[in-house]
Formats: structure tokens, sequence, C-alpha cells
């Protein structure tokens, strides 16, 4: 079928390859197309298959899952990576999604969720484990802002409603249909957005907003 999606999966625990296998497969226009047990493996298979989508490990003999993303990523190969972990330590997201990483959920999250941000990262758009944000959001809250933050130029108003709208996980089309404007204005405006945050991805870009406190979880 023409929307089928391609996906590779990369964990070096046999079991949980075969878990989250089973879970991919719930959906019938998810197509398992090959396996890695380490981080080597992962890059060729990345390379050789060219998946639409890779579910990627981050610890893994060989190379971890942020440096396989960092390869993909200095490649040029446009993967959908999503990371699917379970660490939820600050710095391993970070590091993920700042190395290209479309999105990063945790091993507890639901088969149901687990379909929706494989389709999502794929779409182009931010997959991100809720628990995750809401610890990105308490740290941010005590602190003021998150080590690493960077001096931004600050956003237009409608430019934060863009920002808000993508976090949501909204297309473009979806975000201009939502505000009354065109989808080019939209892409405007996310271009914009990734020049003053100096993103380099929606999730990178969301995950900054969220550092900032321009925008809210939820």
């Amino acid at each position: 079928m023409a929307d089928t999606l391609s996906v590779l999966l990369a964990d070096d625990h046999r079991l949980m390859r075969s878990g989250i296998r089973e879970f991919l497969e719930l959906d019938p226009d998810l197509r398992i197309v090959g396996e890695a047990g380490d981080g080597a493996e992962a890059l060729r298979l990345a390379r050789e298959l060219r998946p639409d989508v890779l579910v990627l490990d981050i610890q893994m003999p060989l190379k971890t899952g942020i440096e396989v993303t960092r390869e993909l990523r200095a490649d040029g190969n446009p993967v959908a990576i999503l990371i699917l972990s379970a660490y939820d330590d600050e710095p391993f997201v970070m590091q993920a999604l700042q190395a290209g990483a479309n999105g990063y959920l945790l091993k507890t999250t639901e088969a149901s969720d687990l379909i929706d941000a494989v389709r999502d990262v794929h779409a182009g758009q931010s997959a991100l484990d809720k628990a995750l944000i809401a610890r990105l959001m308490q740290r941010a809250a005590q602190t003021g802002r998150l080590d690493g933050d960077a001096p931004v130029e600050p956003l237009s108003q409608r430019e934060v409603e863009v920002l808000a709208l993508a976090a949501k996980g909204l297309t473009n089309k979806a975000i201009g249909a939502g505000l009354g404007i065109s989808d080019r204005t939209v892409q405007g405006h996310i271009a914009n957005i990734f020049a003053k945050l100096q993103a380099q991805s929606r999730t990178d870009a969301v995950m900054i907003g969220l550092r900032l406190g321009l925008i809210l979880s939820g």
C-alpha cells in the first residue's frame, strides 16, 4: 500500500525488540523491515534499508542511539528517528533531540501511543512523552530555565501561537486553519521560529519553547 510506513527497530534486548514489533504490528500499515541488536548494526541497516522511521534505543553496544542519530544526520539521512528508551533523565533527552532525533518516548508508553508517535515523526510532527514534558516543565518552574539555554531573539505573538499549536502536533495546514492564515504563511512563521530559536527541527523548536517558558505543556 502507498501509505505503508517501513520501520527499522534497534534495541540490544531481543525480548524488548519482540515486544516493540508486536506493538507496531497491531497497525497493518506499519511494516517492520529490519531489526538491529547494536548501534553499529542499526547505523548500517538504516543506511542500507532507508526506512521511513527508525525506532531506536539509547544504550546499545558498539554505538549509542545518540551516536547513531548524529551520524545519520551527518549523512543527510532523512529517516524519522524515534527514541524509545528506559531513561527519562534530562541529559539523555536533550542530547538525543540536539543530535537530530524527531521524538523521545519512554518504554512504559502504551502501544497506541507508540503507533501514533511513529506516524507523527514520519509526518514531521513532535512526539514527546508527556511524562518527560512534565519533568522538563517542573525543572523550568523551579529554576526559571534549564541548563544550556542560550539567549534568543524574541518571538512575535503570532510566532508564539504557531509554536504552541506545533507543540500539540498539528500540521501546517491545521495550524493555518486554526489561526485563519494560509499554509505558506505558517511555513514562513515556522522558518522564523527556527532561525530565532536556533532550532534544527519542529521537535527541537518545541523543546526550546518549553524550556524558555514561551509555551506550556498540555
